[in-house]
């Protein structure tokens, strides 16, 4: 069907299609940044550690799982000119009652994390400077600043210099520890070894898979891709970014492989792995690539601290122009959604104050254990995002909410519906793990 014939939210015509073009790539590589972590990684190495190359194959359909829940999330912000929460809030007041709940406890404690990743190796790289506290502290008011005063081209621009640091360095590692290819191609059969159902499921809906993947239509609309002429660079720009993730995570894969299964080299969970992972890099290859491997580290944290400044800022913007407005119908024509209003919301009040609830208030964690019923409020609330993203996706998609030419095909419904599974079983497992 011609993507001519497209309408708009608006019920105007949407223009001509854009070519797809490497050169209009931005909001993917954002996302792909925000979204692989420091945790991620180590949760990877620790998968390689202790199966080797045998679970390549579900890094790969993890792969396959973002690109296709990423691709809904655009599709829905340009087939009908509204944003996400925009559609959630079309489902029942029950979404914006979740939505509030999480945002704020999600943030509260994602903020002390995100500071305190980015810390972590910038200490490992000059043991004899500052502690942990004073860097985390830092690294929080650097991205506080940065994300104020900065616009999105700026900010694209930046993230993608992270996101090209942390590739480099990464597969250049992978190279070090020499792959065995033969190995790597034999782990896309898939196979589950004994005591691997937890990290397969990990693999494929861990890396890369955070409420960042939600903001992927904030920031096309930053971008100033506006209506469904867009649908084909946006799918491009998704697919590239998801692809260079799952090089990414292969990467990870090949080092726990090689360098931590063979030996029987453990490492600690959370982000403090990778420290670890540090000091076995300067004993097996030289100073030299230890540090360019905690620059690498800084980088992979540094760029998820500034893409959920800026992304989830942008998320609870919206969320509180919604709730300040009076309920929409369906049918009701909404203002476009576009550069414009995303550099109107990056200015906002809401926006602003967002910023600094990231900031300021998980600074105290810093000095203080979690409050044990935060982190189960943040366990339960985090761990049910991904499903709930997932399914309410396929409702959208499937509706009259939707233009008819941009509605879910069956590939996309079987793709939503296996990642609605796949989050539903991590979910429960998340909050069984849960120190109740």
């Amino acid at each position: 069907m011609a993507e001519t014939s497209a309408t708009t939210g608006t019920g105007e015509p949407a223009s001509r299609p854009r070519k797809s073009s490497w050169k209009y790539i931005g909001p993917g590589i954002v996302v792909a940044a925000t979204g692989v972590g420091a945790g991620d990684l180590v949760a990877t190495l620790i998968a390689g550690s202790k199966f080797g190359y045998t679970l390549m194959w579900a890094a790969v359909i993890g792969c396959v799982v973002k690109i296709s829940l990423a691709e809904a999330a655009g599709r829905w912000h340009l087939a009908t000119g509204r944003t996400l929460f925009d559609g959630w809030r079309s489902l029942g007041p029950w979404t914006t009652v979740y939505f509030a709940i999480y945002v704020v406890v999600w943030g509260f404690i994602y903020g002390a994390t995100a500071m305190s990743s980015s810390a972590l190796p910038i200490v490992a790289l000059f043991p004899d400077g500052p502690g942990l506290k004073f860097w985390a502290i830092v690294t929080g008011l650097i991205g506080l600043v940065f994300v104020w005063f900065n616009r999105y081209a700026v900010f694209e621009k930046v993230m993608t210099v992270l996101i090209g640091i942390m590739f480099v360095v990464v597969v250049y590692v992978a190279i070090r520890v020499v792959p065995d290819v033969g190995a790597s191609f034999a782990g896309l059969l898939p196979v589950l070894p004994d005591g691997s159902l937890l990290y397969t499921l990990g693999l494929i809906g861990g890396v890369g898979g955070t409420i960042t993947m939600a903001a992927y239509g904030y920031w096309v609309n930053a971008k100033g891709w506006s209506n469904s002429s867009w649908m084909k660079v946006m799918r491009l720009d998704n697919r590239v970014a998801y692809i260079t993730t799952g090089l990414f995570v292969v990467a990870m894969l090949v080092v726990g492989a090689e360098l931590l299964h063979a030996s029987q080299i453990a490492l600690t969970s959370g982000d403090r792995g990778l420290v670890d992972l540090g000091k076995v890099l300067e004993d097996r290859f030289g100073a030299g690539t230890a540090k360019l491997f905690l620059i690498g580290f800084f980088a992979t944290s540094f760029s998820s601290l500034i893409g959920v400044w800026h992304g989830v800022s942008l998320m609870f913007a919206d969320f509180v122009e919604r709730f300040r407005a009076p309920a929409a119908g369906v049918e009701q024509a909404e203002e476009h959604e576009g550069a414009d209003v995303a550099e109107r919301r990056q200015r906002s009040l809401p926006f602003r104050a967002y910023l600094l609830w990231l900031t300021f208030p998980p600074m105290t964690l810093l000095w203080l254990d979690e409050p044990f019923g935060l982190v189960i409020a943040y366990g339960v609330l985090g761990a049910f995002f991904m499903p709930f993203l997932a399914l309410t996706l396929i409702w959208l998609l499937n509706s009259s909410r939707t233009p008819g030419e941009w509605r879910n095909g069956w590939v996309s419904n079987g793709m939503l519906a296996l990642s609605g599974l796949l989050f539903v079983v991590l979910c429960v497992q998340q909050v069984r793990d849960l120190p109740w």
